[in-house]
């Protein structure tokens, strides 16, 4: 049986859903944090990102405005979602702040968080600067983990 390693619900960037999953947000504009690297990645930016050692999913999403596919977008938040149970899954953008928030906050959702709580719970328990846009709160409040 595989000895499941997750992310230290403790470390800068984890957040906890209230199903009690964890995953990292993060900027890739900064350094690899310290411990276990990622399993799975969600990577939420304007152009491929560069190879890493994990396996990832690149969403085409660019910076301060919303995904290009939102029927990728939900597939991939949902694949997170079922892999953060036995994975460390993270998600990042260049800052990881405004994508990454708005990807948590869905992420959230899926959780069984309501959509109009969403960005708050995230910008309470990730970061109080997550979801930069109205655009981007807005994306949330629509999103439909059934379509």
């Amino acid at each position: 049986m595989k000895h499941v390693v997750t992310w230290d619900p403790a470390a800068d960037g984890v957040l906890r859903l209230p199903s009690g999953r964890l995953v990292r947000g993060r900027g890739l504009s900064n350094p690899l944090p310290p411990g276990p690297e990622p399993e799975f990645a969600l990577y939420l930016l304007g152009r491929q990102p560069p190879p890493v050692a994990w396996e990832f999913r690149w969403l085409r999403w660019p910076d301060f405005r919303l995904p290009a596919d939102p029927v990728a977008t939900t597939e991939a938040l949902r694949e997170a979602w079922r892999r953060c149970t036995a994975e460390r899954v993270e998600f990042a953008c260049a800052g990881g702040r405004g994508r990454t928030g708005t990807a948590l906050a869905c992420l959230a959702v899926l959780d069984g968080v309501p959509a109009r709580e969403a960005v708050a719970y995230v910008r309470a328990h990730y970061s109080p600067h997550a979801v930069e846009t109205p655009w981007q709160r807005r994306y949330v409040a629509r999103f439909d983990p059934s379509a």
